[in-house]
């Protein structure tokens, strides 16, 4: 019998990716990923990432791995219930692509996570089970010029599109009455949100996941090659019967998504080094003009006020994030008055504040406007605290 060769040549890690003709693993290895998600999706997501080379992921998640969780997502195990996801999903991503970076953030990406993650990725992969976080991701990823991958599932049916900066349609397009009522539903009339009854309890199948995460994954390699892509459309799959089609979607010319930051200057600043009060100064001096104001990345809760007793309670904190039933008044029980604050024209008593203390999440970009010009401030002094190793790299503009 023959045997092989030593003098064979030994075929490296990526040797059969380098096969397909456009291939470039050096792009691969450049690109900064940004993964918002790691449940059924975003497992597979991850690795997918990790098989393909993907050095430099930053994955954001608030829950913890829990039994359920073992039947549809590859990357946790038994001893990991009562971890958080992005901890165990980051140091099994290593053991798969040992040079990787996997900086983790266990946060709600919606209220705790600045503008400035979203302008350091090249690319965005969601995996997410509620529009309220979908439609905050596209405003985002337009906001800071870059393109997102949406995922969806339930059952054994799934979606997954593509959605570039600056040409829509976008996400928000999308949308029809029944997705807006629901997302009205989420929060009250006084912007307080509602319990989440329905979170995480989305019946799916490991298969579904690995399916459409695939072509999730597939889509961004597509992307960063200049490959043709899902841009603007999805791919639908239906289980039941195995078939598969892609949708078009049309531009709502209405859409309040559609804006983009022409300028964005990095302050080396950190937020607890700024005042408000200091930033506007800044933008006065850059915008040379009087009227100027400096806009926040989302909406703060100022105030509660008791219409009953006049109690007032000051939170500085993001909408969204206060449950309904605590907006009552501690002293009479009636429903305090909510009032929202969305930046800074220079007379307000905050201004004196420091960033970190107006209930804005680090790493953000703050938007200073004047009649001829805008500029988005993203303060990249934050950039090691939340980047770790990944804040070195540079943000594109």
């Amino acid at each position: 019998m023959g045997t092989t060769s030593q003098s064979a040549v030994q075929e490296e890690r990526y040797s059969r990716l380098r096969l397909i003709p456009w291939w470039d693993q050096s792009k691969i290895a450049a690109c900064n990923v940004l993964v918002i998600g790691a449940g059924a999706l975003g497992n597979e997501i991850l690795k997918n990432l990790a098989l393909l080379g993907f050095r430099q992921v930053v994955v954001v998640d608030m829950d913890r791995i829990d039994e359920s969780n073992l039947s549809r997502m590859i990357l946790y195990r038994n001893r990991d219930i009562g971890e958080f996801k992005v901890n165990v999903a980051a140091r099994v991503y290593k053991e798969i692509c040992a040079e990787g970076i996997v900086q983790t953030l266990t946060a709600n990406v919606t209220t705790e996570c600045g503008l400035g993650i979203f302008a350091w990725s090249d690319v965005i992969l969601a995996g997410l089970d509620n529009r309220e976080a979908r439609l905050w991701i596209n405003r985002s990823a337009w906001t800071v010029n870059r393109p997102w991958i949406d995922g969806a599932i339930e059952g054994i049916n799934g979606v997954a599109r593509v959605f570039l900066p600056g040409r829509a349609p976008c996400y928000e397009c999308t949308l029809g009455e029944v997705d807006w009522a629901i997302l009205k539903h989420r929060m009250s009339c006084n912007l307080l949100a509602h319990e989440e009854v329905t979170e995480g309890k989305i019946p799916t199948t490991p298969t579904i996941a690995s399916i459409i995460a695939g072509i999730e994954v597939q889509e961004a390699v597509k992307l960063i090659h200049g490959v043709p892509t899902l841009d603007g459309k999805g791919f639908v799959f239906e289980g039941l019967n195995h078939t598969s089609y892609r949708v078009e979607y049309s531009e709502n010319p209405d859409c309040t998504s559609h804006y983009t930051l022409p300028e964005i200057v990095k302050l080396q600043k950190r937020s607890d080094e700024l005042r408000l009060e200091q930033l506007w100064q800044r933008a006065k001096a850059d915008l040379g003009g009087e009227a100027v104001t400096i806009e926040f990345s989302r909406d703060v809760i100022h105030k509660l006020t008791c219409p009953h007793c006049g109690n007032q309670e000051e939170l500085f904190v993001p909408v969204g994030s206060v449950k309904y039933e605590a907006g009552r008044c501690p002293d009479d029980g009636y429903m305090r008055t909510v009032e929202v604050v969305h930046g800074y024209t220079g007379s307000e008593q905050f201004g004196t504040r420091r960033l970190n203390e107006l209930g804005l999440p680090l790493f953000d970009i703050y938007t200073a406007r004047s009649s001829a010009r805008e500029i988005g401030y993203l303060i990249d002094g934050d950039a090691v605290n939340i980047l770790g190793p990944l804040s070195k790299g540079e943000v594109q503009s």
